[in-house]
């Protein structure tokens, strides 16, 4: 998580030479993506562990990548708001988030968290601390975040879709994360339905309004394209 917000600042500092309340829109989705990414792992599952022995330990490092997605949007359009920043910044931010999540999977990986469910073992299977086979949920959510950093650069080289890029991103991640999350270890507080998998829908949903409005809209100049 660390790196991928070290290698964020330095993408966004060379950005922000353009306009200097792109510094503040930075803190703004960093400070936002922080405090979504708590809120939404408290209401997915954070709460369950309060009876555990080490729940203050879990509840501090307890973290989500949808409620960053959410949040970090969120504030970004509020801080845009704000500053009265009118140019669009979301393609800047669709070849940042992936790499970031990116780091972030790898962390997973070394650390062993955020499991896939236990499955017979198979060529595909990743054996977890115990050596029992699990589907192997964070190296598929590098693998999709991969691809999606490769569309969107070919997005960008191509000239297609200029504005829209982040709210494809956001479209195309949360359906993924809402169906891989049926494969992934994680409670379930709805039926069959996870937490996560609510914010999946959210993001989804922000990133269709957002492309809707978006396509609806002025044109606007796009110095660095939400």
């Amino acid at each position: 998580m660390l790196t991928g917000i070290f290698v964020s600042i330095i993408f966004w500092s060379r950005l922000a030479r353009r306009d200097e309340r792109l510094v503040l829109i930075y803190v703004a989705a960093l400070v936002s993506a922080f405090i979504g990414a708590k809120l939404v792992y408290l209401g997915a599952e954070g709460w369950l562990h309060w009876h555990d022995a080490n729940r203050w330990v879990i509840l501090a490092t307890g973290k989500s990548v949808t409620g960053a997605l959410l949040g970090g949007y969120i504030g970004v359009e509020i801080a845009k708001r704000l500053l009265k920043y009118d140019s669009v910044t979301g393609d800047w931010f669709a070849l940042i988030v992936p790499v970031g999540i990116m780091l972030g999977r790898i962390g997973c990986m070394i650390n062993g968290c955020c499991l896939g469910k236990v499955c017979s073992a198979n060529w595909f299977t990743i054996n977890d601390a115990n050596g029992v086979p699990r589907w192997p949920a964070s190296q598929m959510e590098f693998l999709f975040n991969a691809v999606m950093f490769g569309v969107i650069l070919l997005l960008r080289w191509g000239k297609i879709a200029a504005g829209q890029l982040f709210h494809i991103y956001l479209i195309a991640y949360g359906i993924f994360r809402f169906f891989h999350e049926f494969l992934r270890d994680t409670p379930q507080i709805l039926g069959p339905i996870s937490g996560y998998q609510i914010a999946a829908l959210a993001i989804a949903l922000l990133g269709v309004i957002g492309f809707l409005s978006r396509r609806n809209a002025p044109q606007q100049i796009v110095s660095a394209a939400n």
